[in-house]
């Protein structure tokens, strides 16, 4: 395929390359995906609620790259106004920028708006990765400089495509989050029998606690997650959503469209109390992780946060045997429950050389820091010595 013409486009919908294309470069493989994020039907719930799009700083615009008529590799891209919902942060970049007299945004973002989950960026048809994504990052690029826009951000990308990334010229960046790794778990207890003493009495001592908040926990996903569920976890989400960013990222609609076609992507954990839902947190089911999104309460009960969360997670991942749980953005207090640190990825691309060094210096000052933080971090995991040993 050595000198294929190959078309990159840009749209504003998802809708106007359509699912079987996107999807056969999204997803190709029968049965669950790998991760939901970027398969059609999410991105998709992301445009109809308005999630994304008018109003909010997420403008689509979806790449996708054409060999002899086919679709062969898309990108989920957004232009952005602002840097809310990425969750690798750049806001002292666009602060440095602005101050110097540059225009900082808008700029380009690769990513699944409001979701610090590993996966995919460059979704290629099987037989096109190299091409695909040369063509993509390109294309993007590109666009980024034929617009004079600062720059390009592909956010939480594998750390193939890192690797990838970095040898096409872009800027790499890590960051830190914390994962639950299952090494083959019969159950709970076996995870347990994992810890330290100490870390393990506490674990026990919290799900009782959590338990004892006088009601029931309901973990539900499928046709078993019912319209009024919903109702409940949007007022958990609001409550969440007003005390983090001021405004929460997703509409109402986007769990009503998620009902319809994202039902057996996730994992519903409610606690109930006389009659009441009164806390709740979401999780997307993959391949072979388990992520989790949101969580919200309208009653506060001691450690029902840390059960519905992680402990839930831990359980269902082990049950339905799953490699792991992400359990999202931040979080030293993740350690104590058995979520270790992890590096996470992402790629960047300037379009002023002197900005463009100025941030190269800082990646690597940055690296280093976090290089050092996990393994300072590992070293206070809960494991017992011999495990933590084998995990590195």
């Amino acid at each position: 395929m050595d000198g294929a013409a190959i078309e990159v486009n840009i749209t504003g919908s998802i809708t106007q390359i359509g699912q079987t294309d996107w999807d056969a470069c999204a997803c190709p493989d029968d049965g669950r995906p790998a991760d939901p994020f970027t398969t059609y039907r999410f991105l998709k719930a992301l445009e109809d609620s308005r999630s994304v799009g008018a109003g909010s700083g997420w403008q689509p615009q979806y790449l996708s790259a054409h060999l002899d008529g086919q679709v062969i590799a898309v990108a989920p891209m957004y232009a952005k106004s602002h840097s809310q919902g990425e969750y690798i942060f750049d806001h002292n970049w666009a602060s440095a920028y602005t101050q110097a007299g540059g225009r900082y945004y808008p700029k380009l973002q690769i990513a699944v708006p409001f979701t610090p989950a590993t996966g995919r960026r460059f979704l290629t048809r099987p037989g096109y990765e190299t091409l695909g994504q040369s063509a993509l990052v390109q294309g993007a690029v590109q666009l980024a400089a034929d617009n004079r826009l600062s720059s390009l951000h592909i956010t939480f990308c594998t750390e193939d495509e890192a690797q990838a990334g970095e040898a096409m010229g872009l800027l790499p960046r890590i960051s830190q989050q914390f994962h639950w790794l299952n090494h083959d778990y019969a159950d709970f207890d076996a995870f347990l029998a994992s810890l330290s003493s100490r870390k393990r009495k506490n674990i026990r001592k919290e799900r009782q606690q959590a338990q004892d908040f006088g009601g029931r926990i309901l973990a539900l996903t499928g046709d078993d997650i019912q319209p009024d569920h919903w109702d409940a976890f949007w007022e958990f989400y609001q409550n969440t959503g007003a005390r983090k960013w001021g405004t929460p990222y997703l509409t109402r609609r986007f769990f009503d469209c998620a009902q319809e076609t994202l039902r057996d992507d996730m994992l519903l954990v409610l606690a109930e109390r006389d009659g009441r839902y009164v806390a709740g947190a979401l999780n997307f089911i993959g391949r072979e992780t388990l992520y989790g999104r949101y969580w919200g309460c309208v009653e506060h009960h001691p450690c029902l946060h840390f059960e519905l969360c992680y402990y839930q997670a831990i359980d269902f991942a082990i049950q339905q045997g799953l490699a792991r749980v992400e359990a999202g953005a931040q979080g030293s207090h993740k350690l104590a429950r058995g979520y270790m640190p992890t590096t996470t990825h992402s790629l960047h691309w300037m379009a002023d050389d002197g900005f463009r060094d100025a941030i190269a210096r800082y990646l690597q000052a940055e690296r280093e820091a976090i290089d050092e933080e996990i393994e300072i971090l590992t070293d206070y995991g809960p494991f017992k010595k011999v495990q933590i040993e084998e995990q590195e």
